[in-house]
């Protein structure tokens, strides 16, 4: 393809003696063939023309920032230096002001560079021989950490230093580490080292040791839209702080992500930022839809909540979005209903409006179930084979919080069952006084019927014997029928004789030990094999006891006594039920007859938590640096 840069300030161009006229190239020209003005060339965007030069210009670092002005002040400089941090968020920035910083002639009282003498200008025009950067990610060879190596052996001309910019560090190939190594432990004097990542986890912890680390976190919104306020009014783009707030949460805390995004934005709303432009832009869920929802959702209007969330769906937002932006909408409410809570807002004041209003109408209740809804239909989301429908039902759920239990078409079950179960527990809960005269009452009446004569003849299998009863003299009384003597004979069993019985039961489960007359040696390692190899054997109905009594390491405390200490009760009570089979167990596998158990439960000291093998081999990892290095040289993974 075939560029041709034109001036427009020259009406035509001469070539070899040829006049051609501009409008004629222009008519001419073929379509692979790209015109470019040079007044247009000149734009640069926002993330590299608004680049901080001065400690005090970069933004959300303010600690980091003066730390590094007071080690310049007081000339107190290591040689290697760590940034790690997520993107874009003025690593590589501070580490350019740092390096120009230290080699400035005449350094201002406050640690910040004059930008006058020679060694400042040198910089400020990308002329400097005292600075060199290296993209790790395309240059993480051996090779180029010798080449790097070599320039360090050659004095500063102009300065006071030497400093190496090595960005994304992590990328550097362990050979290259290796290499390094050496010469980031003991430097020349007048070299400094400063290595960007965003990846710290992924560097050698004999790197990360020679090393000062500095920690650059994110930038909270207000700190974005501010900055974006000032790069607003340098340009003369008219804005609304919604849209810039926009801008800011679509960052997440990264500041060039921030001015390209609204570099972006800006060029669809052609230096108008409003926020209707801005969420169409940046394809957003407008908030007004969260707001919606839950004043919805106080009403109880389950069918306008449907419709609203078709139309959200029907402009392709996803409902797992949805559901994570009315999440943090309901956190924003709750934490508006506090006016000590308030400021955690990371909105503009016309936002925090909105939400304080709608705070004060809406009940508790209602928002600490709407976040367990969120909360439940976000974990089951992924694996959920009906999306839309754990969206709707969801959204249902928290439209009903609010409503009676007892109103039509709640869509709940109804508490009568509830309140019919309450009285048949009432009922059968009645003191023993009144139980013991229902029991009479009830005997009275079957004597009663028995003493009567049968009006029909009863099939044999029913026929009741009768006894005679001698005819009574006629009495104006009320004839008193005599109540059945209560037999209570046959309860017999005493208590002392139940657990006479329940310890001659659990005499007879324990095993008896058919090696008594065993006593060989044994040590703890062989009880260990033993008592792995025992749980390994157990049966499939003890499986759940058996994988916890591996966790358990047995200890001899008075050869050849066994002591087991558990740290759960439950376990405990477990364990004291199949103790005989245990030790019968052991006594063969250690030909041992004469060895005892017992077991006690834990103390609070002696709890310790039971590590998983990722866990032991991190463990082993810190005690040992030497296995991390074999795991990185063979590009180990632990899974």
């Amino acid at each position: 393809m075939l560029i041709l840069s034109l001036n427009t300030s020259f009406a035509s161009l001469n070539l070899t003696g040829m006049s051609i006229s501009l409008s004629a190239i222009r008519d001419r020209c073929p379509a692979d063939v790209l015109l470019f003005n040079n007044t247009h060339m000149e734009y640069i965007v926002s993330a590299r023309k608004y680049r901080p030069t001065t400690f005090d210009a970069v933004v959300g670092q303010s600690s980091l920032t003066t730390t590094l002005k007071n080690a310049v002040k007081s000339g107190k400089l290591a040689h290697a230096f760590l940034f790690c941090g997520p993107r874009g968020v003025g690593k590589t920035t501070c580490a350019r002001i740092f390096a120009k910083t230290i080699n400035c002639e005449h350094p201002t009282p406050d640690g910040e560079a004059c930008d006058e003498c020679e060694s400042c200008r040198s910089f400020n025009e990308q002329r400097s021989l005292n600075i060199f950067e290296l993209d790790a990610a395309s240059n993480n060879g051996v090779e180029h950490i010798k080449a790097l190596m070599d320039q360090t052996r050659v004095p500063p001309v102009l300065g006071h230093y030497k400093v190496f910019i090595i960005d994304e560090v992590h990328m550097l190939s362990a050979a290259a580490f290796n290499a390094f190594l050496k010469t980031l432990e003991e430097p020349p004097s007048y070299v400094i080292f400063i290595l960007a990542t965003t990846e710290k986890h992924k560097i050698l912890p004999t790197i990360i040791s020679r090393c000062q680390i500095y920690d650059f976190e994110r930038m909270n919104v207000l700190q974005i839209v501010n900055h974006l306020k000032m790069v607003a009014e340098k340009e003369g783009i008219s804005y609304e702080e919604e849209a810039l707030t926009v801008i800011a949460e679509k960052a997440d805390g990264g500041m060039r992500d921030a001015l390209s995004i609204f570099d972006q934005c800006v060029s669809f709303c052609r230096g108008q930022l409003t926020y209707e432009k801005v969420v169409e832009n940046l394809n957003v869920l407008d908030s007004e839809y969260y707001f919606k929802i839950i004043d919805l959702s106080i009403e109880n209007k389950v069918a306008d909540i449907m419709l609203l969330l078709n139309q959200v769906i029907s402009k392709g937002f996803d409902g797992g979005q949805l559901i994570n932006g009315l999440a943090k909408h309901v956190r924003n409410v709750l934490m508006a209903q506090d006016p000590v809570t308030l400021p955690l807002l990371e909105v503009s004041d016309r936002q925090r409006e909105k939400f304080a209003v709608q705070a004060r109408r809406c009940p508790k209740q209602l928002l600490y179930q709407a976040l367990r809804f969120c909360n439940q239909c976000d974990i089951a989301y992924r694996q959920s084979s009906n999306k839309r429908l754990l969206v709707e039902l969801t959204l249902i759920e928290i439209s009903q919080v609010t409503q009676a239990e007892e109103a039509p078409g709640s869509g709940r079950r109804p508490r009568r069952l509830k309140t019919l179960f309450t009285k048949l527990v009432a009922n059968s809960q009645q003191s023993p006084a009144s139980q013991v005269a229902g029991t009479v009452r009830r005997l009275q009446s079957t004597t009663q019927a028995v003493a009567q004569p049968a009006a029909t003849p009863q099939p044999e299998t029913l026929r009741v014997k009768t006894v005679p009863v001698a005819p009574s003299t006629p009495s104006t009384s009320r004839p008193v029928t005599p109540l059945p003597k209560l037999n209570f004979n046959s309860i017999s069993v005493s208590f002392k004789s139940m657990q006479e019985n329940k310890n001659a039961k659990k005499a007879a489960a324990e095993p008896e030990i058919s090696n008594k007359e065993e006593k060989k040696q044994f040590t703890q390692d062989d009880l260990m094999r033993e008592w792995i190899a025992m749980c390994g054997r157990m049966p499939q109905q003890m499986a759940g006891i058996a994988a916890r009594l591996k966790h358990i390491t047995p200890q001899i405390v008075d050869y050849p006594h066994i002591e087991l200490v558990i740290d759960n009760h439950t376990l405990l009570e477990q364990v004291d039920r199949i103790k005989g089979r245990i030790r019968s167990t052991m006594a063969l596998a250690l030909h041992n007859g004469n060895i005892t158990f017992t077991t006690r439960l834990a103390k609070a000291e002696e709890v310790k938590p039971i590590l998983t093998k990722k866990e032991i081999f991190d463990e082993m990892r810190k005690s040992n640096p030497a296995i991390e290095q074999l795991r990185t040289g063979l590009d180990l993974e632990m899974v």
